[in-house]
């Protein structure tokens, strides 16, 4: 006991020795190097040759926090120019979108912008039915815009911790569309409690007729220490939201909460999902060519939390590794899996393996929540 209570002490003074903003290492490619599946010419990543929006003047003094606050609220396709070398632009604010200026919105960092939070911030945002950002249909909660994608970038230490709607730490996207395409996402964290609560890296609510969330080639972690963690869905969280995850990596995210949903007795609820987290009715998760490993679950499914309350759901795991996936509990046969769906989950040419106990593993994460907290009570 004495070991891990110093080593709790280091984890609290850490912070301060290193700084709270971490740079993600440039040289990174995200995505599972070994994934081969096919990515449909919808999943692709955007044309973005001709932007309407060009952050920053060659320099990287130009590009500012309020230069893409303003680049996103005036939307349409934005690229960055920061200069020749790797760039991390700490917002000071959320850069939240507004649902008139599509329908397509893209933002490209050419592989080598990073946009952090800095431990205090959502970083972006979306909601066609947030009238702040302008009602564009009398259906807020199903059109088919903005089209939101994000590609070639970093998303670091986003928070969202506190907010309303709650989750999305790195980003919160509410109706039309939305996709990930070479992307990392790193740190990034929302609330560490509630039942419901949940998408340290990205929350996702009612996509246009319930068309998938585009997930490609892109990396949620990565080392222990670049973990994204909240209540529910380390990396990912839903309701009622359909994902296709294609060659893509989950490695290190924690669903941190307790209680599971609804909360038992006595505690605050949370803990599910500790890569991915979906709830909701009529949806389905295909996960391809993607490694999920090394995430963890106070409650329930270490890699994968799937509950479909009226038992339409499928979820397909084709030509993919989840591997030493922790949890409280999961579903018999499935190692790192809870589901409740139409069927079992269908597993094809993919390997499904069980954690070794790490003690190691588990003071690492304890560092990185109390490193984080240490961050955001600056």
């Amino acid at each position: 006991m004495g070991v891990r209570r110093r080593f709790v002490r280091w984890a609290l003074a850490m912070p301060a020795m290193i700084g709270c903003v971490a740079v993600a290492d440039a040289t990174a490619v995200p995505g599972y190097p070994a994934g081969r599946c096919e990515v449909p010419p919808e999943a692709q990543a955007e044309d973005t040759s001709n932007p309407d929006v060009v952050i920053g003047n060659g320099t990287p003094q130009s590009c500012t926090s309020a230069a893409v606050v303003n680049a996103v609220a005036q939307g349409g396709i934005i690229t960055f120019d920061c200069g020749p070398d790797p760039i991390v632009i700490v917002l000071s604010e959320t850069a939240k979108i507004f649902n008139d200026t599509g329908p397509k919105i893209v933002m490209d960092g050419g592989g080598k912008v990073t946009l952090s939070g800095g431990g205090q911030v959502r970083i972006l945002y979306m909601n066609t039915c947030d009238p702040d950002q302008i009602f564009t249909t009398a259906h807020c909660d199903n059109q088919d815009h903005p089209q939101l994608t994000v590609q070639n970038l970093t998303f670091a230490d986003g928070n969202a911790s506190g907010e309303l709607p709650d989750g999305g730490g790195a980003i919160f996207a509410r109706g039309g569309r939305f996709k990930v395409v070479d992307s990392l996402f790193v740190r990034n964290s929302c609330d560490a409690v509630g039942p419901d609560v949940g998408g340290a890296a990205i929350r996702v609510l009612s996509p246009y007729q319930g068309l998938p969330v585009y997930i490609v080639r892109s990396s949620f972690g990565g080392d222990p220490e670049d973990g994204n963690f909240c209540s529910n869905g380390g990396a990912l969280s839903s309701i009622g939201v359909s994902y296709t995850v294609l060659n893509s990596l989950f490695e290190g995210n924690r669903a941190v909460g307790n209680g599971a949903n609804p909360p038992r007795a006595g505690t605050p609820g949370g803990g599910s999902g500790g890569a991915i987290y979906n709830d909701g009715n009529e949806m389905d998760l295909s996960i391809c060519g993607t490694r999920i490993e090394g995430n963890d679950a106070v409650e329930g499914g270490g890699a994968i939390f799937f509950v479909s309350n009226n038992r339409t759901g499928t979820v397909t795991i084709e030509r993919s590794v989840l591997a030493a996936n922790s949890n409280g509990f999961e579903s018999a046969g499935f190692p790192g899996i809870f589901f409740l769906a139409a069927s079992d989950p269908t597993v094809i040419d993919s390997t499904i393996t069980v954690p070794e106990p790490s003690p190691v593993s588990e003071w690492v994460a304890v560092f990185t929540v109390l490193a984080a907290l240490r961050c955001r009570r600056r």
